[in-house]
């Protein structure tokens, strides 16, 4: 096969091809999806973008549970749905910033001046603050440009980066934010009353249905009566490392990446240190297990985190240790080093060796407490496993993880995957809007997370076929292999009419099948690699024909009714991550 430079980065594709069944379901999902979400805007929120439902505070029906109704929305517009997508979520991002700066509690101290304070929670955890943020810090995906977007990214990293004197939430000389209750007005440096949770007195009986199960707001204490253990660091801060990361892709300035690095490097020595465990609390004095009798495993969400539901009376496992893996995954982002997938991939193993047998099955322990390890499963702990692998691309990662659905499909085990996965998309997008039609909720019996199980953008599939990328969860990047726009239109989003469907993928190649299937009209696209840029194209094959790239990006002309496979061979994480589009980079 004979290379040659791509003239003007631009590969022409004119192969007659007749429209595959995921290429049409692909382009109509998008198309449905984007409808049933102007009935879901209309029928919950009123025209400032408020959210028609009772504010409150609190970990069960709060600010971020507002927002959090648009999760998916983002990801939607940057795949190509219309424009109006992206015109809803910022007229609802704008609009839940006004109703929870508005919104004061009157026996919950941390918020009685208001919810929100400087378009930010005043000081809550990263379980929920996160969440709160998976629409906004996925905006640069598609509108990088928007003046408020860019204030509010360097406000917000600004805030972990001691840069406003009302929030003093990071200890520059022990490398840690200084409590699991932290925002725009610095660190709760108290024990936690289970109010502070649970937000003020409510009705519930008969008015409301708290998603936890609650019949009174009795229970409704209850369930956080033992959330008290907040202060000193816990790995659900890591979450606060997007913000900088946001931050950084914006501007490129240094002070950013390395206040990231800074932070996650010192929860690399903590694990380190900790016997490859990452330790769910760090005292005020940057010891380990400080804050908690020096036990590691101690504090409010940490490995010995197990609750008593008060309905039940049943014990439940609330660990969140593992959303730590967000910053792990953004210091790779910014640098490229899998040393910080290394952490996670050997804690996975220490954690997993620690495996028995009981009653003839091996059993995985996924919890530690004064005993040791506990609560065993037969499936082993495998949090992260998933962004190891995908981080990695290293065969033995898989060990933990299931093939089956996107992974089998990868493996060409299953290549049915796509139609099968797509169609059951349009499915769960029936049965959302029937279940919004048939919510019988009204402004005061509506608390702020009731419609979410009715939002109508169900992503993963296509983030999975389109991208061959993994779903951003609790306000995490985009990781994906590549991504399109739209030159002609000079927007985000793979153009009218054109399909994409990455089929295989390893650690230095992606092989991805475009198509148009208009029969009338050419159609243009940019591949891009990586959400960011981060990836670098060396060359790409198509048609037998070798073509050298050596960019972020190349374009594809389609001519009408045409499609091709292509392999592009690449270097990942060779580039720093920018928000800047392929256009504005030339």
């Amino acid at each position: 096969m004979k290379k040659s430079p791509v003239n003007g980065k631009t590969l022409l594709i004119d192969t007659p091809t007749l429209p595959p069944s995921w290429a049409l379901l692909e382009r109509e999902l998008i198309r449905v999806q984007t409808l049933a979400c102007q009935e879901f805007f209309n029928r919950y929120f009123d025209e400032r973008g408020y959210l028609l439902c009772l504010p409150r505070w609190g970990g069960n029906d709060g600010p971020d549970d507002a927002i959090e109704n648009l999760t998916g929305w983002p990801i939607l517009h940057m795949l190509g749905a219309a424009d109006t997508i992206l015109h809803m979520y910022k007229k609802a991002w704008e609009g839940h910033l006004r109703q929870y700066t508005e919104a004061k509690t009157v026996e919950v101290p941390i918020a009685r001046d208001g919810m929100y304070y400087k378009e930010f929670p005043v000081m809550f955890d990263w379980f929920h603050n996160a969440e709160g943020l998976t629409v906004f810090n996925l905006q640069g995906l598609s509108d990088p440009d928007d003046p408020n977007f860019q204030r509010r990214v360097k406000r917000y990293a600004g805030f972990y980066m001691n840069e406003d004197s009302q929030a003093d939430n990071y200890d520059p000389e022990h490398k840690i934010i200084r409590s699991m209750f932290n925002g725009s007005r610095g660190p709760l440096l108290r024990k936690a009353m289970a109010l502070d949770w649970a937000g003020d007195p409510i009705e519930v009986g008969g008015r409301f249905a708290p998603k936890h199960g609650e019949r009174n707001f009795d229970e409704m204490l209850a369930h956080f009566k033992d959330y008290t253990d907040i202060v000193g660091d816990h790995p659900l801060n890591l979450a606060a490392t997007s913000l900088a990361t946001n931050a950084y892709m914006l501007t490129g300035a240094s002070k950013y990446r390395e206040w990231l690095l800074e932070y996650v490097d010192a929860w690399v020595e903590r694990t380190d240190t900790n016997g490859g465990i990452i330790p769910s609390n760090v005292g005020l004095d940057g010891t380990i297990g400080g804050e908690c009798q020096g036990k590691w495993y101690g504090g409010c969400y940490g490995w010995a985190f197990t609750v008593v539901v008060p309905q039940t009376g049943k014990l439940a496992d609330r660990n969140a240790v593992h959303r730590g893996i967000a910053g792990f995954g953004n210091a790779l982002l910014v640098t490229g080093d899998q040393s910080y997938v290394n952490v996670w991939r050997n804690m996975l193993d220490k954690i997993n060796s620690n495996r028995k047998t009981i009653d003839d099955q091996v059993m995985y322990p996924h919890m530690h407490g004064d005993q040791g390890w506990y609560s065993y499963k037969p499936s082993p702990y495998s949090h992260g496993a998933l962004d190891v692998y995908y981080w990695s691309m290293r065969r033995d990662d898989l060990k933990y993880l299931p093939i089956d659905g996107w992974l089998s499909f990868l493996e060409g085990q299953n290549p049915n995957y796509p139609i099968d996965a797509l169609q059951r998309d349009f499915g769960a997008v029936r049965q959302r809007i029937e279940g919004m039609h048939n919510d019988s909720t009204t402004l005061d019996t509506r608390l702020s997370d009731d419609p979410m199980p009715f939002n109508p953008a169900t992503v993963r599939t296509l983030v999975e076929l389109m991208l061959g990328g993994i779903q951003p969860r609790h306000g995490e990047p985009l990781h994906c292999r590549v991504r399109y726009f739209d030159p002609d239109n000079r927007r985000a989003g793979i153009p009218e009419d054109v399909a994409a469907l990455v089929e295989k993928m390893t650690d230095d190649e992606v092989t991805l099948t475009l198509v148009n299937i208009n029969p009338i009209k050419s159609r243009t696209v940019v591949v891009q690699g990586g959400a960011y840029a981060e990836h670098q194209i060396l060359e790409v094959t198509t048609d037998s024909q070798i073509s050298s790239v050596n960019s972020s990006h190349f374009n594809v002309r389609l001519a009408p009714g045409s499609g091709s496979r292509i392999v592009a061979k690449m270097k990942r994480y060779a580039n720093q991550p920018t928000f800047v589009f392929p256009w504005n980079r030339d």
